[in-house]
């Protein structure tokens, strides 16, 4: 990956949609966070069987997860940070790490996951739309 530093604009833009879109997602509201993809959108999670494609099945899964979650009376929360956004044209990739914490009455609050995530985004008027979401589990193959 270049070692392009993102202009701060930029950077601040990429931040605050990272921040609505995991808090959107927190909140158990997917349907407005499957809304965040392309309509061809691709989201690749190391654990599912394979890459879920289309921003109807994207919302479809998240919503099986989020109600699993919310039986087992689980709460997630979802933190990017050392975002490394490189301009490539009209899209721009970003490779995020992510923290997964997890709450619930059994543990408490533990650290669930260590991934990285690697975006494709594309603009979107305003704002921008996911074209392609890989994540992987640090630590795993």
């Amino acid at each position: 990956m270049p070692t392009t530093i993102a202009p701060a604009e930029l950077r601040a833009d990429i931040d605050n949609f990272y921040a609505w879109h995991m808090q959107l997602l927190d909140a158990g509201r997917v349907e407005e966070w499957a809304d965040a993809f392309t309509p061809d959108g691709v989201f690749d999670a190391q654990g599912h069987p394979e890459p879920v494609r289309g921003r109807d099945e994207i919302r479809s899964a998240s919503r099986t997860v989020a109600d699993k979650l919310a039986e087992a009376g689980i709460v997630r929360r979802h933190w990017l940070s050392m975002s490394h956004i490189v301009p490539e044209g009209a899209t721009v990739r970003v490779r995020s790490y992510a923290l997964v914490f997890q709450s619930g009455k059994e543990k408490g609050t533990v650290l669930h996951a260590s991934t990285t995530c690697e975006d494709v985004l594309v603009p979107d008027g305003g704002s921008w739309l996911i074209r392609e979401r890989v994540v992987r589990v640090d630590g795993t193959a």
